[in-house]
This record gives C-alpha cells, structure tokens and sequence, in this order.
C-alpha cells in the first residue's frame, strides 16, 4: 500500500459504498463501542452559566448533535478550577455543586445514542483575570504581541500540583455524573500546551527544559485522571501539531503523541487546524499531519483528527492518512444531522456564511450566533 500524501480540494471522489467514517468502532481497552466514527469536537459556545453550570441552550446544542447521528459527543472545553476558566458561560467541572447538570448531560447524551466525552481544561495565561479575579499563572512568565495579552506569573510547585489534583477530580466527577470518558485538553495554547513549548516553558526545574520535562505535566495528569476513574472509562489526550508562538514544534508534538500512547491512553486526538495542508515546519512535506502522529503512535493507539473536513470523502481521506476517527468542527456548527445526511448518496453539507436563522435551526442560541460572528465569513451579518 502507498503511504498517504496530500490531496487538495477538487481531489476527492465520491464515495461509492458506504463510507468509512459511518462504520462502527469499538476502543480496544475498554471493548466501549461507538456507532459510527464522526466526532463532535469541543467548541467554544458560551452557552453555559456564569457559575459553571450548565445552561438549556449548551444542553440542546449537544443533545441536537447527538439525534443528528454523532458517534461521540464532545463538551466544550470545560475549566477543571475557577482560576482556569477561559471564556464567559463556560462549562464547569470544578466543583460537585455542578453534578446535577452534568448528570442531566450524559444522561441526555446517552439517550441521543451517542458516547460521551467531556474537555477538561485549564487555560493558564489564556484564563483572564476578568473572570478569574486573580494574575493568570503559567509554565513561565513571557510575553505575547497578542489582543488582551495579559503576563502570567510563574507556577509555583504547589499551582501544579493543585491543578493535577483539580483534574484529577473533575474526571471523578465527570464519571459519577455518567459520562463515557475525558478529552484532556492539551492543544490550542492553553496551560498543558504553555508547559510543552520553549517559548512559553523557559523553567530550569523538573517542569521545565527538555522534552521530557515539559511533558510531565501532561502525563502526570493522565496518570492522576486514570487514577481517579473507573477502568472502563476513556481517557483521552488533544494536542497540537504545532504552536509556534508558545515554541510548540511539530517533532516534539509527535515524540510526545508517542509517549503518550505508551503510556496507555485510550486515544490522542490531534487538532491539525487543516489536515489538508503540510506543516508550517516542513512546507515542502507531502505527507499529512495525520500520518506523522499514526507513524509516532503505531497502529494500537486509537486516533482523533480534526481539520477542515465538510464532506464525507475527506472524513475518509482522513481516516486513510491514519486516524481511527474524525472531529468535525465548523462543519458540525450548520449541520447538526451530518452524520445522518453523509448516508445520502450525493449529499453535500451546508457550508458558510450561514444566516442567522440557519444556524438557530440547527440549535445555536442567539448567544452562539453572536460568538459566531466574530469568525471572518462565518455568518452572512458578521463580520
């Protein structure tokens, strides 16, 4: 068989079975099944209550995507400790005052046929003090030439073992409520991510300097988070490829998906952005982001990729670059029965700028129409 390389839009064909990315999977540690292997990826909806609980219009956001066919549902990035959170109406899993609401999730989920994940996450230097009413803290202090930039101060010993015990107990209680497994949220900047790149990681400790002590964050939580939760339930890593201004670079990036499947985790999900398109380090590469983690990993590790997918044929492209199942982002937002609809012969999703009402009819409040419009093309009112 010839090794993946890239292919361009224009460069799909119609499938002319079934496709791929509709077949079932089953995660061989846990025997846990999944009807099919589309992805519902952790987005930003805003959807939730100032106090971390979960609102009605996050609920029907999810539970849409879930009677739309999702195999897996995945919560937006939920903040394990209120010094973490991120964005205004963020979901919360830092306290077991917020049970009622995730147990009414999962339960919701489960009943939609879909399997269950939530995003935990800190956001570090990416967690304001507007919301938190405290300095942000990271790997190190350094600065950004970035809007609302605002310099962290250094972790202290103790900031990092409070915080891998607060992830720790926001997987317990993620299980108690029902949930099916965790996504720890390792990618796009925020604090695992702030420990892994050079840039952002400058520490001369145990937590800092070579690779294998800026990963120790992230597998320390695993390990906790594995710790803190029944044995059938999934523990899962997102990374990104590449980070540039936090110093995050694409071989670290895969040594360390590497490290991370030996270590025992059910799945590494990898946010390529585009998997269509090489990496900014290798501009020249023919060879997908895909592929470079599935090489790092071998074949035993279960794979997440996201990245600019709309239609079924990429989903299958993706998953013959080497991933086991695919997220859906942006496609998922103004399609919410993508997975329903892919089983038409000739089907083709809805694609942006969406109207208001396009997007409220695929369950988006006016709370996450408004956020919506701050992505460039998005909605036909924005900007």
């Amino acid at each position: 068989m010839l090794a993946p390389t890239l292919r361009r839009p224009g460069q799909y064909l119609a499938p002319m079975t079934t496709p791929k990315i509709l077949t079932p999977y089953e995660f061989p540690r846990t025997g846990t099944q999944v009807p099919n292997r589309t992805v519902l990826a952790a987005m930003t909806n805003k959807q939730s209550h100032a106090d971390g609980s979960l609102g009605d219009d996050e609920l029907e956001w999810l539970t849409a995507r879930a009677r739309g066919g999702f195999g897996i549902i995945t919560t937006c990035a939920a903040h394990v400790s209120p010094d973490g959170q991120g964005w205004d109406g963020e979901l919360g899993v830092f306290d077991d005052a917020l049970l009622p609401g995730l147990t009414r999730l999962a339960g919701a989920l489960r009943e939609g046929g879909a399997l269950s994940l939530v995003q935990i996450f800190h956001g570090g230097v990416r967690a304001p003090s507007r919301l938190t009413g405290q300095q942000p803290f990271s790997a190190s202090t350094f600065e950004l030439d970035a809007k609302d930039f605002e310099v962290p101060r250094e972790a202290t010993v103790d900031d990092i073992e409070r915080t891998i015990a607060a992830f720790a107990a926001a997987a317990r209680r993620c299980a108690e409520a029902g949930f099916d497994g965790v996504e720890i949220h390792g990618a796009h900047g925020y604090l695992i991510t702030q420990f892994l790149g050079t840039v952002s990681n400058t520490r001369s400790d145990e937590w800092g300097g070579s690779l294998e002590n800026r990963a120790r964050f992230v597998r320390r939580i695993v390990a906790a988070v594995r710790g803190a939760t029944p044995p059938g339930f999934l523990v899962g890593v997102r990374i990104s490829p590449e980070v540039p201004d936090q110093g995050v670079d694409l071989d670290d990036s895969v040594t360390v998906a590497g490290w991370l499947a030996s270590d025992g985790v059910d799945f590494v999900h990898v946010s390529n952005w585009d998997s269509f398109k090489a990496p900014t380090k290798y501009p020249g590469s023919e060879k997908p982001l895909t592929t470079w983690f599935r090489e790092a990993m071998g074949p035993r590790t279960p794979m997440i990729a996201t990245g600019a997918v709309w239609t079924p044929a990429e989903a299958d492209l993706v998953l013959e670059q080497g991933a086991d199942l695919v997220g859906l982002g942006r496609a998922a937002i103004g399609n919410d029965r993508w997975p329903l609809e892919a089983a038409e012969v000739d089907w083709e999703p809805a694609r942006p700028p969406f109207t208001p009402e396009h997007l409220r009819a695929a369950s988006l409040s006016d709370t996450m129409v408004d956020y919506m419009r701050r992505w460039p093309d998005f909605v036909t009112d924005g900007r």
